[in-house]
């Protein structure tokens, strides 16, 4: 649905400043349209309809329009078409504040000058009925769930490596040495030395221990890597939102002076 904003302020100047930050903040040109002060009667008399017809097509022919007909027409008027509500609030509120007159207060201090706020092509406005509609008020109350859940807290690595250690062992090793002697001797050869009294070779071989290394794979130790269980209670803590309504009884005096001091509504767009 489309909407319609318009902002009625006492001069140009008001008028394009509201107009340029407008369309900075996205909205195209072409969907804004600008009505400057009229100086000559024939172009009063022109804005005059225009005006007039305006509110007339949104409040009908009362008094109310007649109104702000009459405080629009000495104002520079702008009107912007937006396209969705939030597009239509924005333009809203930036006519606020670059100094958009409000049409309730200047009508209900019977002066002359503009007025300005926003409306909708529906055609529709939202007034305040204090007497006929029904308010309803939801309960709202937060339930705490409370459960759990598991993270890591820590652990163990373990690793497995090879290292190496010098180990040094005492051994006594025997070892044979073949020396020979020549002794001089002066006697009469025996049957056996004659015997032996032919060429030939002796042989004698030395002996020596060695030492020998041998190693064997033992099982010396062993690590069990296991998880123990334990559980504790924790007590939680936490604070849950509810709605409380306090109904307090209005007397007619406090309404008369609400009625009082509160001046007539402003028009919104629907």
């Amino acid at each position: 649905m489309s909407h319609t904003v318009v902002g009625v302020f006492d001069t140009s100047n008001e008028a394009q400043t509201a107009l340029q930050q407008i369309v900075s903040k996205g909205i195209d040109r072409e969907r804004i349209d600008i009505a400057p002060q009229t100086s000559s009667a024939n172009e009063r008399e022109e804005d005059d309809d225009s005006i007039g017809n305006f509110f007339s097509n949104l409040f009908g022919s009362d008094e109310k329009s007649k109104k702000y007909s009459s405080y629009a027409r000495t104002g520079s008027i702008v009107t912007v078409h937006a396209k969705t509500a939030k597009e239509a609030e924005m333009a809203a509120d930036i006519m606020d504040e670059y100094g958009a007159v409000n049409l309730d207060e200047r009508a209900s201090t019977t002066a002359t000058s503009p007025a300005a706020r926003d409306t909708s092509k529906t055609t529709n406005t939202t007034k305040r009925d204090t007497t006929t509609s029904d308010t309803s008020i939801p309960i709202i109350e937060e339930e705490m769930k409370v459960g759990k859940r598991t993270v890591e807290t820590g652990g163990v690595r373990v690793r497995s490596r090879i290292i190496e250690r010098p180990i040094e062992e005492h051994l006594r090793l025997r070892e044979e040495h073949v020396h020979v002697e020549r002794n001089p001797v002066n006697r009469a050869a025996t049957p056996g030395d004659i015997n032996s009294f032919k060429e030939g070779d002796i042989e004698i071989t030395e002996h020596a221990e060695v030492p020998m290394v041998d190693k064997e794979a033992r099982v010396v130790e062993e690590v069990n890597i296991g998880k123990e269980v334990d559980e504790r209670v924790e007590d939680i803590h936490g604070t849950v939102r509810k709605t409380d309504v306090e109904v307090d009884k209005l007397t007619e005096e406090e309404l008369r002076n609400r009625r009082t001091n509160s001046g007539p509504d402003r028009p919104r767009k629907a």
